[in-house]
């Protein structure tokens, strides 16, 4: 991999230079990412009450599938972003590629450790692998290139969709597995924890293979560099019909699309109906994101600096670190290997339960910010990507 010039290379964005409407989507993204792993953490029947069947329906329409791509996306912007302050600082496009590559290399080890030693249902090695990936084939690419491939990849998700629908009553899926089968297969079941780390991997690897060949993260991850190239998120009152126009149509699509699994009970055509909703979540996570473009531009000025806002952003900031706290929590208390308080929760009692642990990562960050700090996950991802202990 081709060196970047040390007096070449930008650091981070300053804190005057960022855009409050990412910030913010990772922020509240954070919310939604950790109540969709709490699934993988009942270690007992999930739905013991009405308001439990009400927690996982709500659940299952408005975030299963959904978050991620809008992750995806804000995974792309951030790329061009990084990109683009090499370029503006002097670095040659092939040098602001390197340290991109570079960053995604190191995403994967971040990814590898958090599956091998927490979490088996980690994202970042899938990040990681994609940025790798989509840099190099797309990041100097043109804007007509990006649609096109997006315009593709959307068709082959339609084409997946139709043929399971035609193919229902012979596919099966991990859709159809009862949660007591998740919860074994991601190894939060299993008693003993060094018997416990083996499963974790082997799943991660899986969820890796499955974020790639369902297609929705790589497509909204070229959504999200479309998207940065314009601005669209750092200047949204310049979009504001594409914003409005993808956040209404998106999360119908995303809710609407949603109901179908939801609603059945299970059987055959599950597996179909996983992939219809695996399909819409695509169109759910890019309405997400322009949503939060809007409310951006909608929320006044002297809101910015108001305690919820600066936390929400601070979350946003530091969103490796938070991430990373959400599984240092759960995964003790909750695994079987650990204290095994999984197996005492409902639907409900794990929802209030993840929210309270996004709570206490929402004031350590703020904390963090108020006394103008990184978060240490990010300075520690930041070193090695930079290789600058300084930035």
């Amino acid at each position: 991999m081709p060196e970047v010039a040390p007096s070449k290379v930008r650091g981070p964005a300053r804190a005057g230079e960022r855009a409050i409407a990412p910030d913010l989507a990772r922020g509240c993204m954070l919310l939604l990412i950790v109540l969709s792993n709490t699934g993988f953490f009942l270690l007992a029947e999930s739905q013991r009450s009405t308001v439990d069947r009400v927690v996982t329906t709500v659940m299952g329409v408005v975030l299963d599938m959904r978050v991620y791509p809008m992750f995806a996306f804000l995974i792309g912007y951030g790329m061009v972003q990084l990109y683009r302050r090499q370029l503006e600082a002097g670095a040659s496009p092939r040098a602001g590629a390197a340290l991109l590559r570079r960053r995604g290399l190191w995403m994967m080890v971040f990814g590898l450790g958090h599956a091998a030693l927490l979490l088996s249902t980690d994202v970042l090695g899938a990040w990681g692998l994609l940025t790798l990936v989509l840099s190099r084939l797309f990041l100097r690419r043109g804007d007509r290139t990006l649609l096109v491939w997006c315009g593709i990849g959307v068709v082959f998700l339609a084409l997946m969709v139709a043929g399971a629908q035609m193919a229902a009553g012979e596919l099966t899926l991990l859709a159809e597995d009862t949660p007591q089968d998740t919860v074994s297969a991601a190894g939060t079941g299993e008693r003993s924890y060094w018997a416990s780390v083996p499963v974790r991997l082997l799943f991660w690897l899986g969820v890796i293979s499955l974020t790639v060949a369902l297609l929705t993260a790589p497509i909204a991850m070229l959504a999200g560099i479309w998207a940065a190239r314009r601005r669209v998120l750092e200047e949204p009152g310049n979009h504001l019909r594409l914003l409005g126009w993808t956040a209404a149509g998106g999360i119908a699509i995303g809710w609407l699309g949603a109901l179908p699994l939801v609603l059945t009970p299970g059987g055959a055509g599950e597996a179909a109906l996983f992939l219809l909703h695996a399909a819409t979540g695509l169109a759910g996570g890019l309405g997400y994101a322009a949503m939060f473009g809007l409310i951006a531009h909608r929320l006044p000025r002297r809101l910015h600096r108001c305690r919820p806002v600066v936390a929400l952003c601070a979350v946003g900031k530091r969103s490796l670190s938070c991430y990373l706290t959400h599984s240092l929590i759960f995964a003790p208390l909750l695994a079987a290997w650990g204290l095994g308080l999984g197996a005492l929760m409902t639907s409900s009692t794990m929802a209030l339960f993840a929210t309270g642990v996004w709570l206490v990562t929402v004031f350590a960050a703020y904390a963090l910010e108020r006394a103008g700090r990184r978060g240490p996950a990010e300075v520690v991802l930041r070193r090695l990507v930079y290789r600058r202990p300084s930035l």
